[in-house]
């Protein structure tokens, strides 16, 4: 048995005017063939569980084509249609196959593609035949389309934010192929899409209301026909027409009870929906908790500048405040790679005058106009070891200067946009976590699986930019109308 192995990864967010370009995807993954072995084979990551569960199974892994791009701005038109040729290419190339595991992200939005997912999905579908199985998994933040469902034999989610089971959900989707090219299961999904949007501030399913809305959907989903169920949370800053949250439950061969269950989980979606609606936190409320608690260690999430959703992670909204009130012992990454080269320009331990952040739009602040000591330079480049949100291994910031304000705020400035999803970007540079107080990290849910090591509190501050928490305050043109909580 061989299985085909493709992946096409990025996290579209439409209301930023930046758009993902092909050396976004250059900088990040690109590869054909052994590539993808040897750089996905023991990563915590999707692709890895592909691997290590087709071996198991005593199955061929075939890599034809991968593609990851960090979130950013939708994916450009020609760089899109050049994406799918490559990897329609690749699987010409490839021989006979049994079957194909993919790993398309879910909330990928192209120019000429709103469903991008749902697009290569149905090229590769049209390409192997209905004889073949196709089976995908999903990242917990997917906008699920027709066309995704009706594309695949079987789609597995992610089941945790931060997305700690990647390595998992592809080791669940590796095995449910080799039962199914074994003819132990025949395997057939329905879908159910709630007109439900559920905010980014309440999707950490370790803590309530998902956690328990996830546990009594696990205990409801059980049974001798299921396979798999996923419950999609979906991912607010894509304008698209399915943009919200969704339910898939697998089968074998039950296809009424698999519709029956799906739609069992909308039904709870909808009655609980008022549980997913937020209580947000100023920035003014946020300073004045760590003003008045000296002996906590905080973590502010900036949720208007989230890496991860694709904000331009320059935000100086935050980093003004802690700076005024000279809070010391404070630490934030910012991207900034002017500030960059004019710290570099002296030697360490010199100071230096720089205008640091907001550059990219006017919605993320101000620059913060400082004298700044030059602690350290650093190429930028580290590694997490550990399962962390995303299942990324390797990091490249680029060229990176570590510089201290007067207020006593430690800034680190990187050339390159990066999320903050491994203390290790710290440690690399030779910065203890245990020496801060107050982190600001530009996330709201994915940085607190590294965070959690280092502080006592976490605050998701109200921070207003690309990807502001409150939702409602988004100019959506293509949702589906109603939805809740747009129309109560």
């Amino acid at each position: 048995m061989r299985v085909g192995i493709l992946a096409l990864l990025q996290e579209s967010n439409t209301f930023i005017s930046g758009k993902t370009s092909l050396k976004h995807f250059q900088q990040d993954v690109l590869l054909t063939g052994e590539d993808i072995r040897q750089h996905f084979e023991q990563a915590p990551h999707e692709i890895g569980g592909f691997f290590q569960g087709l071996k198991k199974a005593g199955i061929e892994a075939v890599p034809i084509f991968a593609a990851r791009a960090y979130p950013n701005g939708i994916i450009e038109a020609s760089t899109f249609d050049l994406l799918v040729k490559q990897m329609m290419e690749g699987l010409e190339a490839a021989g006979s196959l049994d079957g194909i595991l993919a790993a398309p992200h879910g909330a990928t939005v192209a120019e000429n593609h709103p469903d991008a997912d749902g697009f290569w999905l149905g090229k590769v579908r049209d390409f192997i035949g209905l004889d073949k199985p196709l089976i995908a998994t999903l990242d917990l933040h997917a906008n699920l389309s027709r066309a995704m469902v009706d594309s695949t034999n079987a789609l597995i989610a992610y089941r945790s934010n931060p997305h700690l089971d990647q390595l998992e959900t592809g080791l669940r989707a590796a095995d449910l192929m080799a039962r199914t090219l074994s003819g132990s299961i025949y395997p057939c999904q329905a879908a159910a899409f709630p007109s439900l949007a559920i905010n980014i501030q309440n999707q950490n399913t370790n803590e309530y209301p998902l956690s328990s809305f996830y546990a009594q959907i696990n205990a409801a989903s059980n049974g001798p026909d299921v396979i798999s169920h996923s419950t999609l949370l979906g991912f607010p800053y894509a304008d698209v027409a399915e943009m919200g949250s969704s339910a898939i439950v697998v089968t074998d061969d039950q296809p009424e009870q698999a519709q029956e269950m799906a739609w069992a989980i909308e039904r709870k979606f909808l009655t609980e929906k008022d549980e997913f609606e937020p209580e947000f936190i100023s920035v003014e409320a946020a300073i004045e908790e760590i003003v008045a608690n000296p002996e906590t260690r905080f973590t502010l999430l900036d949720m208007g500048d989230n890496v991860g959703g694709g904000s331009p992670a320059d935000s100086s909204i935050l980093l003004h405040a802690l700076h005024d009130k000279k809070i010391a012992n404070s630490f934030v990454c910012l991207f900034d790679p002017v500030a960059v080269k004019t710290a570099s320009s002296v030697m360490i331990g010199e100071h230096v005058d720089l205008s640091i952040g907001a550059h990219t739009d006017e919605q993320h602040g101000t620059p913060l106009e400082c004298n700044v000591k030059l602690l350290s330079l650093h190429d930028g480049k580290f590694s997490e070891s550990k399962a962390r949100h995303g299942g990324f291994t390797n990091f490249d910031q680029g060229p990176t200067a570590i510089v201290k304000c007067s207020s006593g705020c430690t800034v680190m400035l990187t050339s390159k946009r990066i999320p903050p999803f491994s203390l290790a970007q710290l440690t690399s540079c030779d910065l203890d976590p245990s020496n801060f107080r107050v982190f600001i990290a530009k996330g709201v849910i994915a940085p607190q699986a590294a965070y959690r090591d280092v502080c006592d509190r976490f605050i998701q501050v109200n921070t207003p930019g690309a990807t502001c928490a409150d939702m409602t305050q988004l100019d959506f043109k293509n949702r589906r109308r109603p939805m809740f909580p747009f129309e109560k």
